[in-house]
């Protein structure tokens, strides 16, 4: 018996379908690259923008020849697309083939609702009803639940560990609060249990997860529990490796957080801290409830403490409030904190929130405002990396670059990309590399 996941948006939803394959590895399956030979195919759906929606429900939709063909074919659609309003619906009559709709909160009940499946169809010929499922409800014991679920890890040499989950923010223009749920953390003592098996198994990299990292324990209400007190616990755990950590909303980065990061040996010099926009009034719109002013403060108070540090970025281009004023000081922010990379993306309305009611931008500005800020964000990239040239840095090896033959490549501790000579057995190590080369965001060396 056989499964194949197929998985949309963020790292969260990467390391969802990493449990997924572990129930359905427990259950007797085994992974196979080609839908064609798959008894269960499973979506792993994303909706924080809609191409990535309209992607998952093309995909869908194609999937139905497949169906047609084997008829024994199970699927199933899980992830943030099912939990929004009336889409369990929508997919219940407009794909009449989709056997199993589950939530976020729901993946557990993934290896039961099959063998319904299953049951009902060996049933069928004696008139049984055919069986379906739409499960996106919240289970208030979920994290009890998701203690217990296996992991398959897909990602060597790193390891996804989640700190939280859901979100209490609630910028006007995201999804995420509607279909994660409240934020929820994990135990402290379950989640360094989890970094030591996965130092143990030889994971070089451990990346913590959570829609909001630096929001970890407010909701545990045990003294001493927060970020900053995981990121140090963690430290003092034996072995080689890294930490990063994604995502941290600026409103709530301490600076407890920056000094931890700094005296650490492990957590890397390396943030990914969203800004969203640099214009106050379109902050303000989006409810993010800090300020320009904020932001490039805690920019400074990074950079004093770390001055090596890599700050990448996620920025929004025409928001509904949006002037030509606005996304000018977007630009100007850009130009002052010089980010190692941007990821640069255009509004997308999302049916529920308050942005989706809001006047819209036509697209053509918009696209002319982030073929802009992409070449700004270009042109800062490659200068920081001519800075790399002639430095030797340690890397860990992530892959192979069967681009460059009889190259791999990894980053290093500030998140940059490089490619270098080196056989596949390296895959998983640490070596130091001597930058020879920058082209762009990539640079280029030899192991010294």
């Amino acid at each position: 018996m056989y499964y194949k996941i197929v998985t949309y948006g963020c790292q969260m939803n990467v390391h969802e379908s990493e449990k997924i394959a572990g129930l359905l590895e427990a259950e007797g399956y085994r992974p196979c690259a080609d839908g064609e030979n798959a008894d269960i195919v499973v979506f792993n759906t994303c909706c924080i923008r809609d191409n990535a929606e309209r992607r998952a429900l093309g995909n869908i939709g194609v999937i139905k020849a497949e169906k047609k063909k084997n008829p024994a074919l199970v699927l199933a659609v899980v992830g943030c697309m099912t939990q929004q309003d009336g889409a369990a619906e929508t997919i219940r009559n407009k794909y009449p083939y989709v056997d199993i709709v589950l939530g976020t909160r729901d993946i557990s009940l993934l290896p039961s609702e099959i063998r319904k499946v299953l049951s009902a169809r060996a049933k069928a010929e004696k008139g049984a009803k055919k069986y379906r499922c739409f499960d996106n409800s919240f289970p208030e014991d979920y994290s009890d639940i998701d203690e217990a679920t296996p992991v398959v890890r897909t990602s060597f040499p790193n390891a996804w560990v989640n700190i939280i989950y859901g979100c209490n923010n609630f910028c006007s223009y995201c999804i995420v609060p509607y279909v994660r749920g409240r934020e929820l953390s994990r135990d402290m003592g379950k989640v360094l249990d989890e970094v030591r098996r996965c130092v143990d198994e030889g994971y070089g990299e451990i990346t913590l997860l959570g829609q909001n990292v630096n929001s970890y324990g407010h909701d545990l209400h045990a003294k001493g529990v927060n970020f900053a007190a995981l990121l140090g616990e963690i430290d003092k755990i034996d072995g080689k490796f890294r930490v990063r950590f994604m995502t941290s909303h600026p409103k709530d980065l301490t600076e407890e957080v920056a000094d931890v990061m700094a005296e650490s040996a492990k957590i890397c010099n390396n943030l990914h801290l969203p800004v969203q926009s640099g214009s106050n009034k379109v902050l303000a719109d989006m409810n993010r409830r800090y300020t320009r002013e904020k932001y490039l403060s805690l920019i400074d108070m990074l950079r004093a403490k770390m001055p090596d540090i890599g700050i990448t970025t996620d920025v929004m281009v025409g928001f509904p409030t949006e002037t030509e004023e606005d996304f000018a000081d977007t630009a100007d922010l850009m130009r002052q904190v010089r980010y190692s990379n941007a990821f640069t993306f255009v509004y997308s309305p999302r049916k529920g929130t308050p942005a989706a009611a809001m006047p819209q931008i036509p697209y053509e500005i918009k696209k002319r405002r982030i073929g802009e800020l992409i070449k700004l964000q270009n042109s800062v990239t490659k200068e920081l990396s001519e800075t790399y040239k002639g430095g030797v840095y340690e890397v860990l090896v992530e892959d192979v670059a069967p681009k460059y033959g009889d190259s791999v490549c990894g980053r290093t501790e500030s998140g940059r990309l490089v490619t270098f000579g080196g056989s596949p057995d390296l895959v998983g190590k640490f070596v130091n590399v001597k930058i020879t080369e920058a082209r762009s965001a990539s640079l280029f060396g030899h192991i010294e």
